[in-house]
């Protein structure tokens, strides 16, 4: 079994994606990072880079709307590890990017956001809870956006909501992570929802010049990862500070 803390970062198949940097940054801080990923090739290709660096690194398969693949990357990460200290759920989908109406949003695009953001957490959190329970201070943080706060605003309705399935599902993701945050407040797990800023992840779209890098973005989900015990649970937080509502 390895003897680092264990962090299991979802969404971290892009080598310009988020994921991979908050699996970087912990892994620089002395976790075991499990990368996990659709594309199984390439997430594997980004764990080679992190052990070539001298990190502790492995990756797994994960199509978060898969039951049988989240049942497998908890089983892969029991049988590797025997424990879990950090859940980052970074997996998302944002199909409806361009839309400002939800009058005109595809639903079927939409059920595909709320499946990933929200009931892909939900499932994965489950399925590593005795992993979780297992460690000594665990974390689980689910990445959220400022997409969520247009819901939150109520106001902003009436104008128009930018990519209104993802906004409502990150809006609910931040709901999840208060309700689970209250039925762990016992058991020392700590859960807190993170908005990464802007981040330059697409610079094919060529729309995110002035957005911070991803290492940069990552050094928030890191600080909610890395909490200590007397550490915030249940909360919505950009920088290490709250998001208001």
């Amino acid at each position: 079994m390895n003897e680092n803390k264990v962090a299991l970062v979802t969404g971290a198949s892009r080598p310009q994606g988020l994921g991979f940097a908050i699996a970087r940054e912990l892994a620089t801080r002395g976790y075991h990072a499990v990368l996990a990923g659709r594309d199984l090739d390439r997430t594997r290709e980004l764990a080679g880079r992190l052990v070539a660096e001298g990190l502790s690194a492995d990756a797994v398969r994960l199509d978060i709307t898969d039951p049988a693949d989240v049942t497998a990357c908890a089983e892969f990460v029991r049988s590797a590890t025997g424990r879990l200290d950090v859940l980052v759920n970074n997996a998302a989908s944002m199909p409806d990017f361009a839309t400002t109406s939800l009058f005109d949003v595809d639903l079927s695009e939409a059920r595909t956001s709320y499946t990933v953001v929200v009931l892909g957490a939900w499932a994965l959190v489950q399925a590593c809870l005795p992993l979780l329970r297992a460690a000594p201070a665990a974390r689980i943080v689910n990445v959220s956006s400022a997409a969520a706060t247009q819901i939150a605003a109520g106001a902003g309705l009436a104008q128009g909501v930018r990519s209104p399935g993802y906004s409502l599902a990150k809006y609910a993701l931040n709901a999840l992570t208060a309700s689970m945050a209250a039925e762990l407040r016992d058991t020392g797990i700590l859960v807190n929802a993170v908005d990464p800023g802007s981040v330059a992840t697409h610079p094919e779209r060529g729309d995110d010049a002035d957005d911070r890098s991803p290492a940069e973005a990552a050094l928030g989900v890191v600080w909610a990862a890395t909490l200590p015990a007397d550490g915030p649970t249940g909360g919505f937080f950009l920088d290490g500070r709250p998001v208001p509502s």
